[in-house]
């Protein structure tokens, strides 16, 4: 009986879980993980998660003291949630998990840097290794400047909400671990801007992993590439071969019961003999490509203030729940 899709991707390319269900973890036994502030506000809403977020509550009442507001509470919980879904996914994924800075700091250097310390921090306090750890963050000029500091102190990072190819560049020329370009998310803007469907490799996300893909296995980077965001498991079968790729339960599950062969698209000895130009990357050029690529520009803005708006939905949903928790009797809690 012939391999399904999903066995033969992991031929080719680490396959990571796009999702904060840690049951969907234990189905699909991802080489990695990755979550984002939406997706923990999903998993935090479930029943089976409830002791957990619970538990982060009480600690983060405990270390706020009595006379913090609620606020103030949920949100240091909020970031204590990240890290305690991450602790759950390592034990079962054998690889890493991604964990994402406070989204409303993406144009701030010194604070990305000064909470990815903390996030880390709380790994290591846990006895958990930097090698099982990245940190995600936001693909501004200010967010790859804070990656380039945190890698050098031997931090790995994953640098998110990337759509254009001077993200890309500018990552890569940082030294940064691992970047995650928004596959689906460009085929949105780009069906919405022209009207027009695509179709496998005409698909302009697919298109620019591919591109990006192709410049740092051309010239040397030792940057990994993680495809994002699918709309459908026709753009994974383009991008097999890519580095890693993120995908959700539900494309996974599809992935696992389709049964085709699944050729290797992307090839580091390939994308070798290609001719292709360097970019040189600064901040003047980077600030420049940016404004001249719409679709890139409209992206990231839109992804941060969704990411952000994720963050607010969930310390309101931590604020309530705490009032919930500290209502009840202490013989009920």
């Amino acid at each position: 009986m012939p391999q399904n899709l999903l066995e033969q991707l992991r031929n080719y390319t680490t396959v990571v879980a796009d999702t904060g269900d840690i049951e969907a973890m234990e189905k699909f036994r991802p080489t990695d993980a990755t979550t984002n502030p939406s997706l923990i506000t999903t998993a935090a809403q479930m029943p089976q998660y409830q002791e957990i977020v619970d538990s982060v509550l009480k600690g983060a009442r405990n270390d706020k003291g009595e006379s913090a507001s609620d606020k103030d509470v949920a949100n240091l919980a909020f970031q204590r949630l990240a890290i305690a879904f991450g602790r759950k996914i390592l034990a079962i994924v054998p690889g890493r998990v991604s964990t994402e800075v406070d989204a409303r700091l993406s144009y701030d250097t010194e604070a990305t840097i000064e909470q990815a310390h903390s996030i880390i921090k709380q790994y290591d306090d846990a006895g958990i290794g930097r090698d099982h750890v990245l940190i995600k963050i936001a693909s501004t000029w200010e967010g790859i400047r804070a990656a380039e500091v945190l890698e050098k102190e031997g931090i790995h990072c994953n640098l998110t909400l990337l759509f254009g190819m001077h993200q890309a560049v500018a990552c890569a020329e940082a030294k940064v671990t691992l970047v995650s370009p928004f596959v689906g998310r460009i085929l949105d803007w780009y069906k919405k801007d022209t009207g027009k469907d695509y179709q496998s490799a005409d698909d302009p996300g697919v298109q620019s992993v591919t591109t990006i893909y192709n410049y740092f296995k051309k010239f040397g980077y030792k940057t990994q590439v993680m495809g994002a965001s699918f709309r459908n498991i026709g753009e994974i079968k383009e991008l097999a071969g890519c580095d890693l790729l993120t995908i959700s339960p539900q494309l996974l599950a599809e992935l696992e019961s389709t049964q085709a062969d699944l050729p290797r698209k992307l090839d580091p000895e390939a994308a070798k003999s290609l001719s292709i130009d360097k970019i040189p990357m600064d901040e003047a050029t980077f600030e420049r490509m940016h404004a001249e690529d719409r679709m890139a520009h409209d992206k990231l803005k839109e992804g941060i203030e969704g990411f952000s708006a994720a963050l607010v939905k969930l310390e309101t949903l931590l604020a309530n729940r705490l009032a919930q928790l500290e209502s009840r009797t202490p013989a009920t809690v």
